[in-house]
């Protein structure tokens, strides 16, 4: 049935002339998946709440700058929740929503791809500097 699924949203992405949609809704994954940092917090997310340090800690080599424009971009496209508690001091916790938590599927999808083809990309793309 997964198949299937595919050839729907190839189907789907086509208009009557045949040709690809630039404003079709089967983009909308892609598009949503296309910034650098975006996939990795929102697999950083997938066990549960996170504050922003423990993001930052887990994750590795992002500024704090980019992890908040992520986590804003990923609030704005209802893929993130964030939660602020009234303490003192103040602490915030950004959780998955259930469109977020659907896009883990897909990101694990393409780590095990990147995992299986990853030397080959990349000797390709010496081949083609050399």
């Amino acid at each position: 049935m997964r198949i299937g699924r595919g050839i729907l949203m190839a189907e789907a992405m086509r208009s009557t002339e045949d040709h690809y949609l630039a404003d079709c809704q089967a983009r909308l994954g892609f598009d949503l998946l296309s910034g650098a940092w975006t996939s990795v917090v929102l697999y950083a997310l997938r066990e549960g709440p996170r504050r922003p340090g423990e993001l930052r800690d887990e994750i590795g080599g992002i500024s704090q700058k980019v992890l908040t424009e992520t986590l804003r971009r990923l609030e704005a496209n209802g893929l993130v929740v964030r939660h602020r508690y009234a303490e003192a001091p103040p602490r915030v916790e950004y959780e998955l929503t259930a469109p977020g938590q659907g896009l883990l599927e897909p990101i694990s999808a393409l780590g095990r791809w990147t995992a299986r083809y990853a030397d080959e990309v990349l000797a390709a793309q010496e081949r083609d500097v050399g």
